[in-house]
């Protein structure tokens, strides 16, 4: 079992994941249709009935899909910087698809039971990050955005090395730790590691 199954949902599922995403104005129409599909497909092979009941993490209360947009919004912003200060170049269906897809497998990594959140069976079988990449990579994704999906997580053995990786490093660990505090957790940066 892959503990989801791809689909391209119904026409309302499709018009309510369109209108969440931010981003699908900045990628090719076949890159949109995917990214859609991507995320249809995660949502309805969850136990999770709207969109907005798909947790960002069992340990807080911040709904995953105000976390993609955050990561997405400050991701566009520090490639543009990027471009701008260094000359760094960024294909934007390959970025926008990672910083859209980096979390695409956390309504299948989380559990509800009477509005209590907890880890699924599939995340104690298979990490975060690793559904993300199996899904994504049936779905065609490039290479590229495929592995960094897979290695982004900050339990990961190992991260990518590309541009896109680092801005989506940042761009996630910033939101992250907005949400951390917003929270009332100590955010990752202040966090030690032994």
């Amino acid at each position: 079992m892959s503990g989801y199954t791809i689909t391209r949902g119904t026409p309302p599922q499709r018009a309510q994941v369109e209108a969440w995403l931010f981003g699908l104005d900045l990628v090719s129409a076949e890159v949109r249709e995917r990214l859609v599909t991507a995320w249809v497909s995660a949502w309805t092979s969850s136990c999770h009935e709207r969109l907005e009941d798909m947790p960002y993490s069992h340990l807080a209360a911040w709904p995953l899909t105000r976390h993609v947009n955050e990561v997405t919004r400050v991701g566009v912003q520090l490639a543009r910087s990027a471009s701008e200060q260094w000359g760094d170049a960024f294909d934007q269906d390959t970025l926008l698809s990672i910083l859209i897809l980096h979390d695409i497998d956390k309504p299948l990594m989380y559990d509800r039971s009477n509005g209590v959140v907890a880890p699924s069976t599939l995340s104690k079988e298979l990490p975060h990050g690793v559904v993300g990449a199996m899904l994504i990579k049936e779905l065609g994704f490039p290479h590229l955005v495929v592995s960094t999906v897979a290695t982004h997580a900050a339990n990961a053995p190992f991260h990518g090395r590309s541009l896109e990786a680092y801005v989506l490093h940042y761009a996630d660990f910033f939101a992250t730790d907005r949400t951390c505090i917003r929270e009332g957790a100590p955010p990752f940066y202040q966090r030690h590691w032994r």
